[in-house]
């Protein structure tokens, strides 16, 4: 029967099921980096994958999420995208959990993706909402079950409305997190209260899904992120987190004022992750390749990026 897992009538085996699964989403607890993916003349540079995944785990980053939007994933083919997740796995070699994006606006698209993350040894999926054909909330709800029945594999909800033209209502959310695979959400509907009413509502682990937003969000109740700073400075996201948990607001709030103007030029100069790849080829870290559509930046957020570089202390004022 389709949705099984999500009828809220379920009792004994089932609720255990449900708030045992539930417990697999503290894993994703913290920071999590969305993961770009480096290109060389077209074509997806595995070597510097590889590299950037050692850098990461070197920087003690528990949580590692290629393939996402940072991951340019709309602009790899099926076998690239695949190829990525088992790369990023094999590299990571346990090291840190892999979290590969595998969601898709095609439900057969997503569990074939989600499939092959659970074959190649990922530790879980993250489920974009799907994107340009607008489903309706009981849509929204029928794919993500659909998924969800498919594997028994921990997945994310990924909550992104401005890119995908879909806000998941809290009330979907919730009949949702009755499903046992389902562990966690990816919030990035920019809404506190979107937040608060799915703590309210759910056990899910929650996710910043904006930078800009994590401290916020940790006040009402999320567990971490899925950083796109991260890759720039997972080190200090980390002990943001860190300073949260252990109960140092003063510190928390510092660190949170001195990443904001990062945060807010690598997500607002341009879309991501063209500031982030053109931040990572300033510092030596990458070319700074992109796939079309996407392209550099102009000028002029060039400079006004390498400008909030310095002022960080990541570059040196006549770098």
């Amino acid at each position: 029967m389709l949705c099984s897992f999500g009828n809220p009538n379920t009792i004994g085996n089932g609720e255990k099921r449900v708030s045992a699964m539930a417990t697999k989403g503290k894993m994703f607890a913290g920071c999590t980096v969305a993961l770009v993916t480096p290109f060389r003349d077209g074509e997806v540079d595995y070597p510097a994958l590889e590299a950037s995944v050692d850098w990461q785990i070197a920087q003690g980053t528990p949580v590692i999420s290629p393939v996402g939007t940072t991951g340019e994933s709309p602009t790899l083919s099926h076998e690239e995208h695949e190829r990525v997740i088992a790369v990023v796995v094999e590299r990571a070699a346990g090291r840190a959990k892999v979290l590969p994006g595998t969601g898709s606006n095609a439900t057969t698209e997503a569990i074939r993706l989600t499939k092959f993350a659970a074959r190649a040894g990922a530790d879980g999926a993250l489920l974009v909402s799907p994107y340009y054909n607008r489903p309706t909330q009981e849509g929204l709800y029928a794919h993500f079950a659909r998924v969800a029945e498919s594997t028994d594999f921990p997945q994310m909800l990924y909550n992104v409305p401005a890119r995908t033209g879909r806000n998941i209502d809290p009330e979907t959310v919730e009949r949702l997190s009755k499903i046992a695979p389902i562990v966690a959400i990816k919030e990035a509907s920019g809404s506190l209260d979107q937040v608060s009413d799915i703590l309210a509502r759910t056990n899910l682990t929650v996710l910043s899904g904006d930078d800009s937003l994590t401290l916020p969000m940790l006040a009402v109740g999320a567990e971490g992120v899925v950083s796109v700073v991260a890759n720039i400075v997972p080190r200090d996201v980390s002990a943001l987190l860190s300073a949260f948990e252990r109960g140092e607001l003063a510190e928390a709030r510092r660190l949170h004022a001195r990443l904001f103007p990062l945060c807010r030029d690598l997500l607002g100069l341009a879309p991501n992750p063209i500031p982030l790849k053109t931040a990572l080829s300033l510092l030596g870290r990458g070319n700074g390749e992109m796939r079309l559509p996407m392209l550099p930046p102009d000028e002029r957020a060039r400079e006004s990026l390498r400008r909030t570089l310095v002022r960080y202390g990541l570059m040196s004022e006549g770098a």
